[in-house]
C-alpha cells in the first residue's frame, strides 16, 4: 500500500518533477557556459596602474537643520525652510593602482557642476528661494573591491573620501547681504556599487554613488536668509559611466 501511494504521488507531480529537472538541467548548462566563456581582454586586471575618464550625473541638495532663533518671536514669520534636489553632471579622469586581486585604489579628479536650492515659506503664503550655482573641483579617493570575474563581468563596491574645492560660483541674488552664506570647500563621504564590462578594447563600469557631506556648508556672514538655519549639508545621489 504504502508502495503504490508513493509512486501515485509520483506520477500526479510528474510535470512538476520534470520542469524542475529540465530548469536545473538549463541553469548547469548556462553556467558550464558562462565560466568557459571567451574572455575580452582577460589579462587588463593585471595591470598594477590603468587610467580612465569618466562622466557623471547627479542630483544633489542640502540637508537644513533650523537654528534655534527659527522658533523665537523674530522669526514667527517663516513657516518653513525647505531645500530641493537639483539636476547636474561631472567630467573626470581616473587613475586606478592594483594592490591585489580583489582591491584597488583610484583617485577620480574631476570637475562638477552644481545648483542647490533653499526655499523660505511664509505664513503669509510668500514663498522665496535662495539658489546657489558652483562649479566645484573635486579629488575622491575611493577604495574598490572586487568580486571575482565571471566571463567577461565583475561586480565591484566602492568607497571613500571627497574633498573639493570651489572653482567658481554664484548665488542668484546680486546683493550679498541678502543671500545666504555658503563656504567654499566640502568634504563628504562616499559609497557606492557598480559592475566592470570588458569589451575587446576598453573596460566600461557603470556605477551609483551615494555622497554625504560632512563639512557645513554654512558661511558666517550675516544674512536675513541664515539666521532660521544652523547648519546645512550636501546630499548627492550620482550615477558614473567609466571607460578604461
Amino acid at each position: 500500500m504504502q508502495t503504490t501511494h508513493f509512486w501515485h504521488k509520483l506520477f500526479v507531480f510528474r510535470y512538476q518533477v520534470i520542469l524542475l529537472a529540465s530548469l536545473l538541467g538549463s541553469h548547469a548548462s548556462e553556467a558550464q557556459i558562462f565560466r568557459w566563456a571567451r574572455q575580452n581582454n582577460p589579462d587588463y586586471d593585471q595591470r598594477k596602474i590603468s587610467y580612465g575618464f569618466s562622466i557623471g550625473l547627479h542630483t544633489s541638495g542640502y540637508e537644513v537643520n533650523y537654528s534655534n532663533q527659527f522658533v523665537t518671536k523674530n522669526l514667527d514669520t517663516v513657516h518653513s525652510v525647505q531645500p530641493q534636489y537639483i539636476p547636474g553632471f561631472s567630467l573626470g579622469f581616473l587613475v586606478n593602482y592594483r594592490l591585489n586581486e580583489f582591491l584597488d585604489l583610484r583617485l577620480m579628479p574631476k570637475a562638477g557642476f552644481y545648483s542647490h536650492r533653499v526655499t523660505y515659506y511664509f505664513t503669509d503664503r510668500r514663498v522665496q528661494s535662495q539658489q546657489v550655482e558652483t562649479t566645484m573641483v573635486e579629488f575622491p579617493l575611493l577604495l574598490k573591491y572586487k568580486s571575482m570575474r565571471r566571463g567577461n563581468v565583475r561586480m565591484y563596491m566602492v568607497g571613500g573620501i571627497t574633498p573639493a574645492i570651489e572653482a567658481s560660483g554664484k548665488n542668484d541674488v546680486q546683493n550679498a547681504s541678502d543671500a545666504i552664506p555658503i563656504v567654499k570647500s566640502n568634504i563628504s563621504l562616499d559609497a557606492g556599487i557598480g559592475f566592470d564590462f570588458y569589451f575587446p578594447l576598453f573596460k566600461f563600469s557603470p556605477e551609483i554613488r551615494f555622497s554625504r557631506g560632512i563639512t557645513d556648508m554654512l558661511g558666517d556672514t550675516p544674512s536675513i536668509y541664515k539666521d532660521p538655519i544652523s547648519r546645512l549639508n550636501t546630499n548627492t545621489i550620482g550615477i558614473y559611466l567609466i571607460f578604461q
